[in-house]
């Protein structure tokens, strides 16, 4: 950040008065422009046996596979930023959405949201940020061409979780994530 976005002046890094962290200062207003991490919300949609994956049209990782996800925007819960990620990436609805794992990703500023869903129904296509959508069984879910580690973390947790039929909202420190995939996030 160069200019403050309440009076268009130049800012500085300090730690403000009161405060603990380096923060973006407007020496002219005053203004302490904070940077939160941002929230990815996304679905897990399961029809009977199956899992609803899109394959990414997009960067980063345009052609892996991936659950539906995205950033959350202002003015909408994190149900809501699930649903509409999904009915976008998928052209999918889903119901009975309900949170499930949960991964916090501090070295890239944020946190991985994944709601279990039902689908409501096969209408699904491709969306406007997927190349292809298919539902799969977990015997042939691609491993080795899945996006992100927190998608296959995902993935592994409901499949192991589908056996005993108890579905615990997980929360894993990022550092279990890494050992998990043995890459970087």
């Amino acid at each position: 950040m160069k200019f403050c976005c309440q009076c268009g002046n130049p800012v500085s890094q300090r730690i403000p008065a009161g405060d603990n962290r380096l923060r973006y200062v407007c020496e002219h207003c005053h203004t302490i422009h904070y940077q939160n991490p941002r929230i990815v919300a996304g679905c897990l949609p399961v029809w009977g046996e199956q899992v609803l994956l899109c394959r990414r049209a997009i960067e980063p990782r345009r052609g892996y596979w991936t659950l539906p996800a995205g950033f959350m925007e202002n003015g909408e819960t994190l149900e809501q930023a699930a649903a509409r990620e999904t009915q976008e990436e998928a052209c999918a609805r889903v119901r009975d959405l309900s949170l499930y794992t949960l991964f916090d990703l501090p070295h890239i500023n944020q946190v991985y949201l994944f709601f279990r869903a039902e689908l409501v129904d096969l209408d699904f296509a491709v969306g406007e940020e997927s190349l292809e959508v298919q539902l799969f069984h977990e015997r042939d879910i691609p491993w080795s061409e899945l996006a992100f580690p927190t998608v296959g973390r995902t993935l592994e947790c409901f499949f192991a979780d589908r056996r005993e039929h108890v579905y615990p909202v997980r929360n894993e420190p990022l550092e279990a994530l890494r050992a998990l995939h043995k890459k970087p996030l």
